[in-house]
């Protein structure tokens, strides 16, 4: 068992990674505003990222919006946003490196099925993203693999957890805010790596990217934090550089519910409208002292 040390990287770069999924919130002008003043403060550079991967959620206007909305927030970053969909092929290149290494397979299961098969099994664990895949194709023999594909039988990509971590061996990873934490990627099970419609997923993509585009510290929300686990079992595997993570806290609207994208009454654009300036939002999100 090896045992992989944290480094660090000598050049600061910080990131805002949205999704153009919808129209950026309250939630999402902290997150951007908190990783703008974090490299500022440090003398570093910001970039943003567009993480356009899902593509039946994903519009053309709304990263527009997000363009239009940050610039009026007062953030400048390099020309040409790094867009996920334009780079398949890095991500399919760390998916062959996993391969090549026999860590994936093909799961051949619906959600249903998935289900299905959980109940029957009379248990059902769960982990931070739900119920975990209890590996029924795992096992499917080489030819039972093949002859399935061959068949067109639609299926995704997993991750041989059973193999993955002790390849990796033990490994850790640093919160700004919790210190050194040991990395339980396997709390997660055969987690997917990529699916038929969506050849890549936002565990792969985001670890890639992150590692191509030579982030120091990554910056998001706690609801992110349990993913950490995975992204740092990832980094090991395709021996990627290890950044710091912060999680900061979420934004809540008056009844203590965490802020998504239907929220349209906290969208910045909707703000805006109604008069809001910059100033405004930074009080709004906690952040008036910042920057």
């Amino acid at each position: 068992m090896t045992t992989h040390s944290i480094t660090t990287l000598p050049q600061q770069i910080f990131r805002f990674a949205p999704s153009p999924s919808g129209y950026l919130h309250l939630g999402h002008a902290y997150s951007a505003l908190y990783s703008w003043t974090q490299a500022q403060k440090n003398d570093a550079q910001f970039i943003l990222r567009i993480e356009d991967i899902d593509t039946t959620r994903c519009r053309k206007e709304f990263a527009e919006a997000i363009y239009e909305d940050l610039s009026w927030l007062g953030l400048k970053w390099p020309d040409l946003p790094r867009v996920q969909s334009e780079h398949m092929d890095d991500y399919q290149q760390a998916l062959t490196k996993l391969k090549d290494h026999n860590l994936l397979y093909p799961c051949f299961c619906t959600r249903k099925e998935i289900q299905n098969e959980v109940q029957q099994s009379g248990r059902a664990p769960h982990g931070p993203d739900g119920l975990i895949y209890p590996g029924t194709c795992r096992n499917l023999s080489l030819s039972q693999r093949e002859r399935r594909i061959a068949q067109g039988d639609g299926y995704a990509l997993r991750l041989n957890m059973a193999r993955a971590c002790p390849l990796a061996g033990e490994l850790y990873w640093l919160d700004q805010r919790k210190g050194k934490i040991k990395a339980t990627p396997e709390i997660f099970g055969d987690i997917v790596l990529a699916r038929k419609d969506i050849h890549t997923s936002y565990h792969l993509s985001v670890t890639v990217d992150d590692a191509l585009q030579n982030i120091s510290c990554i910056t998001r929300g706690t609801d992110l934090f349990e993913a950490t686990h995975i992204h740092r079992l990832l980094q090991a595997l395709l021996k990627l550089p290890v950044p710091t993570w912060h999680h900061h806290d979420l934004i809540h609207d008056d009844k203590g519910n965490r802020l998504a994208k239907r929220h349209n009454a906290l969208a910045i654009r909707e703000l805006r409208e109604q008069g809001k300036n910059p100033d405004d939002i930074k009080k709004m999100v906690g952040l008036a002292n910042e920057g």
